[in-house]
């Protein structure tokens, strides 16, 4: 018996949500791995990704917490960190005091700059044996497991 034999023996949808979580670990360690040398974590990366999309326009937490990864991260904490860091500043808004606008610094610009190259590359190694189509696909598929 050969292993796609084994596989077709196995209940496929457990199949694919082990492959999913094996696969999503995977790339979590993956990211975590390559986003240390420039001492952040996958989500400071992505707030800071997310404010340098937005061109210099400031936002509030509840805008950037809906655009995180995963929707448990303390997105409070992550700013704090990121200000304290120097990437990022938090400014009561001057037309809602209950408001706190949060903008990306050039520092925080720069060192986005600096990571592009080795993210490129890294992308590059993860989707690198798939065809764009494969990948198109791919993303096609996930997130129509994630919205049903």
């Amino acid at each position: 018996m050969n292993k796609n034999d084994k596989k077709d023996e196995l209940n496929l949808p457990e199949l694919t949500i082990e492959n999913i979580l094996q696969t999503g670990n995977w790339m979590n360690e993956n990211f975590s791995d390559h986003l240390k040398q420039y001492a952040l974590s996958i989500q400071q990366y992505k707030v800071l990704r997310s404010l340098k999309d937005l061109n210099g326009k400031p936002t509030d937490l509840l805008t950037l917490q809906s655009q995180m990864v995963s929707k448990n991260s303390n997105t409070t904490r992550l700013v704090e960190k990121l200000r304290l860091k120097g990437l990022i500043t938090r400014l009561q808004n001057e037309e809602n005091r209950r408001k706190v606008d949060i903008n990306i610094t050039e520092l925080g610009l720069n060192l986005l700059d600096e990571i592009a190259p080795a993210q490129l590359k890294f992308e590059k190694s993860i989707v690198g044996n798939l065809s764009k189509k494969e990948i198109l696909s791919l993303n096609t598929l996930l997130e129509k497991i994630r919205n049903k």
